[in-house]
């Protein structure tokens, strides 16, 4: 039986929309589809239209501890979401493990969005150092691969 490839996500966060649309342009540059795309963020009208347009999709909403309304649209959404659909519960921080996140990184990227940052993340494993290379080089802070899934 072969193995499918793993899923695994890069992330990093954006230090406001502006930012987070040069990124997202560039990767789409680079010939990452906008289906492999994740975009999450404190809830503003503004960056509901720009999720809409940059993943083609309505983001949906969740009420998280430390942060208030958080916004997000893309396959990390519903992997932080769970099968338990508990994301609201939960908190970024701890769903960040089921992502390969370590929970140091979790409290990081959650104090990032809190502060107004935009999380921008990518699904495509073997793409992972592209992706991480041009959210680097995009301004993207504490950009990373989730590298730790199922080896915990």
């Amino acid at each position: 039986m072969p193995q499918s490839e793993p899923v695994l996500f890069t992330v990093g966060v954006f230090q406001d929309l502006a930012w987070a649309e040069r990124g997202i342009e560039a990767l789409k540059k680079q010939g990452f589809d906008a289906g492999a795309l994740t975009v999450a963020g404190k809830l503003t009208p503004e960056l509901v239209a720009a999720i809409e347009r940059a993943v083609g999709g309505v983001p949906g909403r969740w009420e998280l501890p430390g942060i208030g309304p958080l916004v997000a649209h893309g396959s990390l959404s519903a992997v932080l979401d769970g099968p338990a659909k508990d994301l609201g519960r939960t908190g970024l921080a701890a769903a960040m493990r089921r992502a390969g996140f370590q929970p140091h990184d979790g409290l990081i990227y959650e104090t990032l969005v809190e502060r107004g940052g935009v999380l921008v993340a990518v699904e495509d494993a073997p793409r992972a150092a592209d992706a991480l290379s041009v959210l680097l080089s995009y301004g993207a802070g504490n950009s990373a691969i989730g590298a730790w899934q199922k080896r915990l």
